[in-house]
């Protein structure tokens, strides 16, 4: 019987810890940018996610405000 291929799930959220490493900011500067609402995030009971699709619109919008002299 020939071995099934292997599929790849894609992520679609990361983890606390997972999103601050992938935007390369700190744990901290992350939870100060969730608390105030700044950043996408989806809470399910005490769990926190971080939408990887939002993510990256978050971050290609905030590079193109800044690219615009839009600052933050």
């Amino acid at each position: 019987m020939p071995a099934e291929p292997s599929q790849t799930i894609p992520t679609l959220s990361l983890r606390p810890r997972e999103a601050a490493r992938a935007l390369g900011m700190s744990a901290r500067t992350l939870w100060s940018l969730t608390a105030s609402n700044q950043i996408p995030h989806i809470r399910l009971s005490r769990m926190v996610l971080y939408p990887t699709a939002e993510l990256t619109r978050w971050l290609s919008d905030r590079a193109a405000a800044q690219a615009e002299g839009g600052g933050k």
